[in-house]
């Protein structure tokens, strides 16, 4: 059954001009979702949840507050294993490195290295920009010195950010600006080169001249690296991903191209959801 969704599908280029330009072609997978389910203590959070993650595409993971959206994303590089009492099941499959990322085998701070997070408000640490940057490089043992200085400045131009801060390496982080901050956060995710960046409502707390740079931000770097992003914002879902997939009550309703699941939903749960019947 097709809908109209006036206020996301229908505005110019909201879906397909403004869409993140990722290589043609069908797309291999990166990741896989394979029933996974979490606890949070005796309350489970997540109900089998199943699905694809395509190579160099972006991923928006959108549905109303509790939904379960951004304890699926942060399953992704383990941030729940810092509290106690969590649990999962199920695989959440990398899959050229042939590794579960939720096995009790698997280091989390490995999976941290392979996958970036960026969370809703910036935050650097109260060190140099520098330091930020290259922290993980640290963790991962990199010590030579023409080598860090290499992959922050690369980081750096790949968050477009080194012409603003190039002159300046060694101030501190917290003198940048809010939308500066996130972009930082960014290359800082970036300098350990993951395969998965995560990107938890990264503009909420921005003005839109702010989330503007870092949607056409976005747009560059899902060239080289695959993107997972949690927003709130159903707009900006449909402008800068590729597929979207809808959450409720912790279960994933429907997972599909973002065009299909903006302007013709399969489930009606979802077309409720995106013409703004609940949420």
């Amino acid at each position: 059954m097709n809908i109209s969704a006036p206020s996301i599908a229908s505005q110019p280029g909201s879906i397909v001009d403004q869409k993140s330009s990722a290589p043609e072609g069908k797309a291999s997978l990166r990741a896989s979702v394979k029933d996974l389910k979490f606890w949070y203590g005796k309350f489970q959070a997540l109900h089998g949840v199943s699905m694809p993650i395509y190579d160099r595409r972006v991923t928006s993971i959108i549905g109303p507050s509790g939904c379960g959206k951004s304890t699926l994303l942060r399953c992704f590089n383990r941030i729940h294993d810092l509290y106690p009492g969590i649990r999962y099941e199920g695989e959440i499959a990398l899959e050229s490195e042939d590794v579960n990322l939720v096995s009790k085998s698997v280091d989390p701070i490995l999976v941290r290295l392979l996958v970036g997070m960026v969370f809703q408000k910036p935050n650097p640490f109260p060190k140099s920009i520098f330091e930020n940057v290259a922290a993980g490089l640290y963790v991962r043992g990199m010590r030579n010195k023409s080598l860090l200085h290499a992959r922050v400045e690369q980081a750096l131009r790949q968050a477009a950010l080194w012409d603003e801060v190039k002159d300046r390496l060694n101030k501190p982080a917290y003198e940048l600006s809010g939308g500066q901050q996130q972009r930082l956060c960014i290359a800082r995710a970036l300098a350990p080169q993951p395969k998965l960046l995560l990107l938890d409502e990264p503009t909420s707390a921005l003005d839109p001249i702010a989330t503007a740079k870092i949607e056409e931000l976005i747009d560059q770097l899902v060239k080289d690296v695959t993107i997972i992003i949690v927003t709130h914002n159903m707009a900006q879902a449909a402008r800068i991903s590729h597929h979207t997939a809808f959450m409720h009550l912790g279960t994933l309703v429907e997972f599909g191209e973002t065009e299909q699941i903006f302007t013709n939903p399969r489930e009606k749960k979802t077309q409720d959801y995106v013409t703004g019947r609940f949420g």
